[in-house]
């Protein structure tokens, strides 16, 4: 009896502790988010797209949302036979209408229009913005997807992918969800690909809606079929996260990149909370004389986030990281560049639900020019960033010690 009332009593204290670190993210958002009330953004410095010859396409960067609607917008108009369409976040502002009317308007011509989006990340969105007519086909990924199995770990992931394919020509992918504040208030990072890597992205478009296609607004359960050819571009690939599949090459991706590097890497990232091996990369490779930057905001959208994230500081700060804070808006962009030979963009963040939870794609680029493309939207990023260095970090208050240790546990979740 004496054991299990100790078990009992131990249950009780875990839990207890459990509803407190919870209570205290829970106080810690409601408090930012009274602060953040009524402010906006500052200006940012941005890079203009750039478009650089790659194997047999080109591949275009945007760091500036209005930049790249212009011409995702214009995709959609210029559509003649498909357009695929997917978004982890579309909300029902001025930019997200031009999106849909546009969308409609293609399929009302007699163009194949898809449409994906998370049913979860748009709960709060209009119903009304939610209906859509009868010529748009439209998969909502829904806010409960494991069923009655709720122990299938598998049948948990979001679909966190962002991307538009037009007429088997051209493809978009990156950052950027679908709304007014992201066309000028935040910094993001997406691309537009032509050449063979669009037929990977559409591939990836279409087994997505393969496999979920159960979940179509309006039931249809045929397969969504592509005639696509199969050529091969050695400089780049396509990586996709697949839950279901127990499937999760970005991260792998990152570590095989991380663990090559010589002269230098730079990622930037919305949200940092990785696993201790991929810290451990990262702290080699500086051991090894590697430029290692991390960038990534001084204060983001999600303030668990960033409080948990700074635990991995010492040690990265220790082994000669540098860790460069970006002020004055949130930056949003999932990027990387090693060695001016290789850089990757997509929708995966360095944290738990990126790399081993949610739907993501990543394009690997392998190219010198692309790669000092990439290095150069970094110093324009780099520039308007606060630099967090060892003494400052030691020095921090007993109070934010206490927060970040305290909160530590809940990092898994993240």
């Amino acid at each position: 009896m004496t054991v299990s009332r100790a078990l009992r009593s131990l249950r009780r204290g875990l839990l207890g502790l459990l509803g407190l670190q919870v209570g205290l993210a829970i106080a810690l958002s409601l408090v930012d988010s009274y602060r953040r009330r009524g402010k906006k953004p500052k200006p940012f410095p941005v890079t203009r797209p750039e478009t650089v010859a790659v194997g047999e396409g080109e591949i275009t960067t945007y760091t500036f949302g209005r930049d790249l609607y212009d011409d995702m917008l214009a995709a959609i108009d210029g559509a003649k036979k498909q357009v695929l369409f997917e978004t982890y976040i579309w909300k029902g502002d001025e930019i997200g209408w031009k999106f849909k009317t546009a969308l409609t308007a293609a399929a009302e011509r007699g163009v194949d229009v898809h449409c994906i989006y998370d049913g979860f990340a748009n709960v709060v969105v209009s119903p009304a913005f939610k209906r859509f007519a009868p010529s748009l086909k439209v998969l909502r990924y829904p806010v409960w997807t494991a069923g009655l199995r709720f122990w299938d770990l598998r049948r948990y992931g979001r679909d966190h992918r962002k991307m538009l394919v037009v007429d088997e020509e051209v493809a978009f992918l990156g950052g950027y969800n679908i709304g007014s504040a992201y066309a000028t208030e935040w910094r993001d990072t997406h691309v537009r690909i032509t050449g063979p890597g669009v037929w990977d992205v559409e591939r990836a478009f279409a087994d997505f809606w393969n496999l979920n296609r159960r979940h179509r607004i309006k039931r249809d359960e045929r397969p969504l079929l592509l005639q696509t050819a199969s050529d091969w571009d050695p400089q780049i690939r396509i990586h996709r996260n697949v839950p279901r599949q127990w499937n999760f090459p970005i991260r792998s991706m990152y570590l095989e990149a991380i663990n090559r590097a010589s002269r230098n890497i730079w990622i930037t990232t919305a949200y940092f909370l990785p696993d201790q091996d991929f810290v451990d990369s990262l702290v080699e490779a500086a051991r090894r004389d590697v430029d290692v930057r991390i960038l990534l905001p001084l204060k983001s959208n999600h303030i668990v986030a960033d409080w948990i994230s700074r635990g991995y500081y010492g040690q990265l700060l220790a082994a000669g990281v540098r860790i460069l804070r970006f002020r004055d808006a949130m930056v949003h962009a999932k990027t990387a560049t090693i060695d001016g030979s290789w850089a990757t963009v997509g929708t995966a963040n360095i944290d738990r639900l990126s790399l081993q939870g949610n739907y993501e794609i990543n394009l690997e680029v392998i190219d010198p020019d692309f790669a000092a493309a990439m290095e150069r939207v970094f110093e324009t990023d780099q520039s308007n960033c606060l630099e967090l260095t060892l003494d400052e970090w030691e020095a921090r208050d007993l109070n934010r010690k206490f927060t970040e240790s305290f909160l530590a546990p809940l990092r898994p979740l993240l």
